[in-house]
């Protein structure tokens, strides 16, 4: 391994690679196997489209400088497509009437090997590239001479940069089926390719299938998953095979034995699509597709799900601790935090600018540099909401409610920590500052995964926070997640990790939630209407709606649709807002009514898939009708009335089912900052636990306290219940 490393030198990217791929970068020699199912198709013609980009990819690799070896099937189907055509052409009425086309599968090799080659050629040499023919049989590997004759062969092709194509070759092969026994040396392409992996010393083996990989069961099975890094241990007794594809004659079974063969000899594997136009290259850069077989692949399972459970527990353990500390100490750590910030504002604010400068460069949309960007001011900020938090009154231990249950027998609700929080955010590295902190006035052990866009702000804040908190409650109570693999790994702790909190798109919130059995705290949707009732004051609703849509277009508490009450169509208030609303740069579609009357785009969904920067309005006949659109359309998060009928406002707010529900106020203030939280974690829409901005008491629980003296329930013979109030001490 590691001839050269050629993959990290050539132009070959790693910015998307997945951890346990990281090898890839020091591969020099590779061996592509290409399928059956890949070289032909359904109908047994030749899959040129296909062909030709596996030809490209290779050609691309050639020029890059990687030593590149081809190992492809097909040579019987196009001998036997060949040979159904030429007895076509040759028959009588008759023979028509009742066709045969069974053929010798070795009469088929033989008429379809020059063929196949042929066609490679001539696809290699429109690229100007050199490829040569190998043809081997079981009976080649026997002779032990014949090694040291294939390596020297294949190596001398090779530093002339010519391509060696191998393949069986049935038409002389003394195998019958079926293809594997006891003595054999290999029995189809997949395994002469594991065997060439091993002897020629590659430092890769692709295999292309007609899937994407290998999944826990067949792949037209929607409970079928796939299986990125297959542990035999793991996976070996759990998998069951579809049936394999009818132009080849492997399977994914032999697939994944040849793959597995050649993993023991310390050649890692990945079987991947080879109806992707460019699986090969994604291979090469180290991204998560398709199944890596490797032989350390045990050991990277056991030490990541060891080191996902260790850092939780840890988590918890120091949770338990920091609890333990009086209020003061614990508000002490906050207020050494947020001096610690703004002691290291200019080293924060540099990483942060060579994340914006990397991102801008990647081409990452403005409103996500936007929401990474630490403005001058912001750390200023965070350390004055940081003291706020700590001023606030202790959480822990709170008690909600006593009562006598009997004499001497008092009943207590309190509040406690939940225990491990898991928060994975997209973009905003000021979250981590925020949610850090209502964490520690929480009680809460945490663990926190940012965006990659945002590492090394991220990985400074992290650094900064952990440094001050002191040796008695341990520098592990926040764990910093660096890697995307990580998560999937923490996901599947429900024994150790309490909640989880997303904070991003809509894709990553739905995914979390579908992958995961520990309760989800988040919102998938930020669809935020903002209705104009026909009594509004309209300079009012003109300084709401404006402010809603364009203080910051891409929050998720900013408007995405305008409801108005019909009487309002035309009127000069309406035309001046929208007027205003356009020069700002907002793009307004029109619900059914809205297009007809205003002749602006219609909309094609109510629930809005549009950008940040777009508005939906539409017309309602009444507040009754605005709060249905809302029920039906919305996505509980928050909804605003703009109104100076007190009845009509009432019930708006008691009818909309929103986690905020406003009365002339822009959806804007939905914050936990400025509803005096000191900061949010998120904002949920769900309707367990927390609901709305979530500060420091949607990060509690409850328990139940009884302080006795003596008493036993013995079939409540003798206990005389009271269940009396009594005050809070």
């Amino acid at each position: 391994m590691g001839r050269g490393g050629i993959g990290g030198a050539a132009g070959m990217t790693m910015e998307n690679a997945d951890s346990a791929r990281a090898f890839v970068k020091d591969v020099k020699r590779i061996i592509i196997k290409v399928g059956t199912a890949v070289v032909t198709g359904q109908n047994g013609r030749l899959a040129m489209g296909r062909l030709g980009s596996v030809c490209e990819q290779v050609k691309q690799l050639n020029f890059q400088g990687y030593e590149v070896i081809l190992v492809t099937s097909g040579a019987v189907g196009v001998g036997r497509q060949r040979l159904q055509y030429r007895k076509l052409i040759h028959s009588s009425f008759a023979d028509l009437q009742n066709p045969q086309m069974n053929f010798d599968g070795k009469a088929c090799a033989a008429v379809g090997q020059s063929g196949l080659m042929a066609i490679y050629d001539t696809l290699f040499s429109q690229l100007d590239v050199t490829s040569s023919q190998l043809l081997v049989t079981d009976r080649d590997f026997k002779d032990p001479s014949f090694g040291d004759q294939l390596r020297e062969t294949v190596f001398s092709l090779l530093n002339l940069k010519v391509i060696p194509l191998f393949n069986e070759n049935d038409a002389i092969s003394t195998r019958r089926q079926p293809y594997e026994d006891s003595s054999g040396i290999f029995w189809d392409n997949d395994s002469l390719a594991a065997l060439l992996a091993a002897e020629l010393n590659a430092d890769l083996l692709i295999m292309l299938s007609d899937v994407e990989g290998l999944y826990s069961g067949p792949p037209s099975d929607p409970q079928s998953k796939i299986i990125h890094t297959y542990v035999n241990e793991k996976h070996g007794k759990l998998i069951s095979f579809g049936e394999k594809s009818n132009v080849g004659r492997g399977g994914m079974q032999a697939k994944v034995a040849a793959a597995a063969n050649a993993a023991s000899k310390g050649v890692p594997v990945v079987i991947a699509s080879g109806f992707a136009m460019d699986s090969i290259i994604k291979v090469l850069k180290g991204e998560k597709i398709g199944t890596l077989f490797h032989n350390e692949a045990n050991l990277w399972e056991c030490s990541k799900e060891s080191t996902a459970r260790e850092m939780a527990v840890a988590a918890r353990d120091c949770s338990r601790r920091l609890q333990k500390l009086s209020s003061e100490e614990r508000k002490k750590i906050l207020l050494d935090i947020a001096d610690a910030l703004e002691a290291n504002e200019d080293a924060i604010r540099s990483e942060n600018e060579a994340d914006v400068e990397a991102a801008q460069a990647a081409g990452y949309e403005k409103s996500s540099v936007a929401r990474m960007t630490l403005k001058p001011g912001k750390i200023t900020n965070l350390a004055r909401s940081i003291r706020a938090i700590a001023d606030m009154e202790d959480p822990i231990s709170h008690t909600l409610k006593r009562t006598e249950v009997a004499k001497d027998l008092v009943f207590e609700k309190a509040y406690c920590p939940l225990g491990v929080l898991l928060i994975i955010f997209e973009s905003r590295p000021d979250a981590l500052v925020q949610i850090a902190s209502l964490a520690i006035r929480s009680g809460n052990g945490l663990l926190l995964k940012g965006g990659k866009e945002a590492m090394r702000s991220n990985t400074i804040l992290h650094k900064v926070i952990t440094g001050v908190i002191p040796d008695i409650v341990g520098k592990k109570l926040i764990g910093h997640v660096t890697s995307k693999d990580e998560i999937a790994d923490l996901l599947v702790l429900d024994d150790v990790i309490d909640l989880v909190i997303p904070r991003g798109s809509k894709n990553l919130v739905s995914q979390i939630k579908a992958t995961t059995k520990i309760p989800v705290l988040g919102h998938a949707d930020g669809i935020c209407h903002v209705y104009i009732d026909k009594s509004a004051d309209m300079d009012m609703a003109k300084r709401i709606v404006l402010d809603a849509k364009v203080d910051y277009p891409a929050a998720c508490n900013a408007m995405e649709t305008l409801l108005v009450h019909k009487d309002l169509n035309k009127s000069e208030g309406l035309d001046d807002l929208l007027v205003e609303l356009e020069k700002e740069g907002v793009v307004i579609y029109g619900g059914p009514v809205a297009h007809d009357k205003l002749k602006v785009p219609k909309v094609d969904s109510f629930r809005h898939e549009y950008s940040s920067m777009a508005c939906t309005l539409e017309f309602v006949d009444d507040v009754q009708s605005a709060i249905d659109h809302i029920n039906r359309y919305g996505s509980a998060h928050t909804d605003c009335i703009i109104t100076t009928d007190e009845s009509a406002a009432e019930a708006f707010l008691q009818q909309v089912d929103s986690a905020a529900v406003f009365h002339n106020a822009s959806t804007r203030f939905c914050d936990g900052t400025r509803f005096g939280l000191g900061a949010e974690v998120g904002i949920s829409t769900g309707r367990i636990h927390a609901r709305g901005p979530v500060g420091v008491d949607g990060l509690l629980t409850t328990r139940c306290i009884l302080r006795g003296s003596g008493q036993v329930v013995n079939g409540d013979k003798g206990v005389v219940y009271t269940h009396k109030d009594l005050p809070l001490q």
